[in-house]
């Protein structure tokens, strides 16, 4: 027999060793000893759950404590060294806590399998993972409420198609990207709740003979309940794919501010400046301040839509229970929650460190005809018109005063009654940006006074 198949812990059904290409594809050691942690938990609670039961003894369970610690703190210092030829954490951990402690360590493996180990591990870090994502974007909500607060009653262009469409306020722009994260935070807290359910004690597809008690281990790792179909708890992973879901749709959103930050820092438009620790400058440039950290930002809905694609794509074909195929929903769903805490804090810090040009958000809010519609509902409301006859007019006084090559309100009432006999001096109450947002005063307008509302209501949902 060879060392390999001396060491592979899974021997004894097989006379040689594994070739080193099986060797090297069927090796998950290289990435999932990021589950080191989750592993010994689960093992932990296994173990002590195995002696309250009476299936191992209680000083078997004491050094299976003892030394499933000295691993992890092994693990944790970096003094571990890990074996491709073991070929996962589980099997890692397993034969150096038998180096520490023996043949006991030998009994933890009872009642269970790798698959519902496996399983449990996963699904306890990408809880995990859910909790971060929520603390970074309740994080990054809160400073996006602090700037809304700091500019509750700037005015600055809303857009439709980029183009110039009403005023708006800059803290209703920044309350806007509140109520987008504040989404994802939901979509988190719901799949976080579906995926609390723990699979241990499924073992490999079946269940176990042993009299485990599954409540008191799922109780121990912090979850809702046992799994209630142990086919289907060793072979789900619909918990990676919501979380991947989430993390897709959040990054979107990251990918759409970062847009934005990306077109109001630059020298056409300087609606915001960027702080030094979020931009890089240019190696031949010596003007030039890049978004960069915005851009990034941006790029990284790509790789993480792309792990979610990727997974989809792993389970789709799979019959029941466990295939070795579910080895490659790791990789994907590490990097894709890396990136996105990057990006979430990359985010937080750019906000919290931006600063609004409140003269040029309101000069750019007053271009464009930006009060239009402004004077089509004047119209409506003073003269009576239907309208779309108000829509008309207005049309038409547009057309003048680009004409004129002036805005709306530099028209004179002479012009404005060309349009319409009816307009009077009154009609020029409305045509300036602060009095158009002051007027939005509809729930969830745009109006200061709607906006300060809101944040208070998000100050107080956020605490």
């Amino acid at each position: 027999m060879t060392n390999k198949t001396q060491n592979a812990m899974w021997g004894g059904r097989f006379a040689d060793g594994p070739d080193a290409i099986m060797e090297a594809i069927n090796a998950s050691i290289g990435f999932d000893r990021r589950l080191a942690a989750q592993d010994i938990a689960g093992s932990r609670a296994h173990a002590a759950m195995l002696a309250a039961q009476g299936i191992i003894t209680g000083s078997d369970a004491e050094a299976i404590r003892e030394g499933l610690l000295t691993v992890l703190s092994e693990i944790e210092s970096g003094n571990f060294t890990f074996s491709t030829a073991l070929e996962d954490i589980h099997m890692n951990v397993e034969a150096r806590l038998k180096d520490l402690i023996g043949e006991p360590a030998g009994r933890l493996h009872t009642g269970r399998s790798r698959n519902d180990q496996v399983a449990v591990d996963f699904r306890l870090w990408v809880r995990d993972q859910c909790d971060e994502a929520l603390g970074k974007l309740s994080a990054l909500c809160m400073a996006l409420v602090s700037q809304a607060e700091a500019g509750a009653d700037w005015v600055m262009p809303g857009f439709t198609h980029l183009q110039t469409a009403q005023p708006v306020t800059w803290g209703h722009h920044m309350l806007a990207y509140v109520e987008m994260f504040s989404r994802d935070m939901g979509r988190f807290r719901d799949a976080r709740a579906r995926m609390n359910e723990c699979p241990l004690g499924a073992a490999a597809l079946a269940g176990t003979s042993f009299p485990i008690d599954r409540h008191m281990t799922a109780k121990a790792l912090g979850f809702d309940r046992p799994a209630a179909n142990s086919l289907d708890a060793v072979s789900d992973r619909d918990f990676a794919l919501e979380f991947l879901a989430a993390a897709s749709i959040c990054a979107m959103h990251l990918s759409r501010f970062a847009e934005e930050l990306v077109i109001w820092s630059t020298a056409q438009f300087r609606f915001v400046a960027l702080s030094d620790r979020f931009s890089t400058g240019s190696s031949i440039m010596p003007q030039k301040k890049n978004p960069d950290a915005a851009e990034l930002i941006r790029a990284k809905v790509g790789r993480i839509m792309g792990a979610n694609v990727g997974l989809m794509m792993v389970m789709k074909g799979l019959p029941l229970t466990y295939s070795k195929d579910m080895q490659e929903d790791k990789e994907q769903v590490f990097d894709a929650a890396d990136n996105l805490m990057l990006a979430l804090a990359a985010m937080e810090g750019m906000v919290r460190d931006m600063t609004a040009n409140r003269a040029n958000l309101e000069k750019a809010a007053a271009s464009g005809f930006s009060t239009a519609t402004d004077l089509a509902d004047w119209l409506v409301r003073e003269l009576g018109l239907p309208f779309r006859d108000a829509h008309h007019v207005t049309g038409s006084l547009v057309a003048l005063a680009e004409k004129k090559g002036c805005d709306l309100p530099d028209l004179t009432l002479d012009d404005m009654q060309s349009a319409h006999a009816g307009i009077t001096e009154d009609v020029y109450k409305v045509l300036g940006v602060h009095n158009s947002v002051a007027s939005r005063q509809s729930f969830g307008g745009t109006a200061p006074d709607q906006v300060r509302a809101q944040i208070a209501r998000w100050r107080d949902q956020l605490k």
